[in-house]
């Protein structure tokens, strides 16, 4: 894999921001980086293509914005979101989409294992079902597709991928406690004794290093990520944006 990744973390940091800063990573970052961040205040985040009308609980989330990634909509509450950026040329990103969503995810599994979590891929689910899945709510944990991370038969882990101009964004969320959002989901909380999202960080960090030999050197975003970040950021709760699907 690639030598030395930057390593960013930006806890309880506002929506806009995270958006704002992310798409900035994705136009601007001249270094491969993992960033891991929390939001305050909660924040519901929709998919690229979906609808608001998708999600009729939306309202139940104290702030709202639209990713650049797709999938279903993350309350993003209790719970530890990363992003990766680097070029598309990258080894973790060599071959199909689903060939790095299977290194990414495996090394999840890792981390999970430190906190005495045994997860699995839903393709390896001996169900019939997956008891987290609820039809017609929107959200993310609430549909699961074979390549998703699961464990006490729920979905726990939620990813999404854009690709823009020979560079990737991955987006990860990982579940500490559920939300009013979405219920019935696997968490960190329900299955181990980890109930700070901040306090499983370290485990992603060193799954990263272990199963993917990803270097990293902590960091912080440069002045013209920054004001770029600043720029972008208030597009993705603009009502446009919101409703442009």
């Amino acid at each position: 894999m690639s030598a030395s990744w930057r390593l960013i973390t930006t806890y309880g940091a506002p929506p806009d921001f995270n958006m704002g800063l992310d798409e900035a990573l994705l136009e601007l970052g001249e270094r491969p980086t993992l960033r891991i961040y929390t939001w305050s205040p909660d924040t519901l985040s929709l998919g690229y293509f979906q609808k608001l009308t998708d999600v009729p609980d939306r309202a139940k989330a104290s702030h709202l914005v639209r990713r650049i990634t797709g999938g279903g909509a993350i309350h993003h509450t209790g719970e530890l979101t990363f992003s990766i950026t680097t070029a598309a040329s990258d080894p973790l990103y060599r071959g199909n989409v689903g060939a790095s969503y299977d290194r990414i995810h495996k090394a999840l599994i890792q981390a999970l294992s430190k906190v005495g979590i045994e997860a699995q891929l839903a393709c390896h689910a001996t169900s019939e079902s997956i008891d987290s899945d609820t039809e017609h709510t929107g959200m993310c944990f609430h549909k699961s597709t074979p390549q998703d991370i699961l464990w006490a038969n729920k979905k726990g882990v939620g990813s999404a991928q854009r690709r823009r101009k020979a560079r990737v964004l991955h987006h990860g969320s990982i579940k500490v406690q559920t939300s009013p959002l979405e219920g019935n989901i696997a968490t960190l909380a329900e299955s181990s004794t980890c109930t700070d999202p901040a306090a499983f960080a370290p485990h992603l960090i060193e799954a990263f290093k272990d199963h993917l030999g990803l270097t990293f050197e902590r960091s912080a975003p440069n002045q013209v990520e920054l004001e770029h970040a600043a720029v972008l950021g208030p597009r993705y709760s603009s009502e446009e944006f919101l409703n442009w699907r």
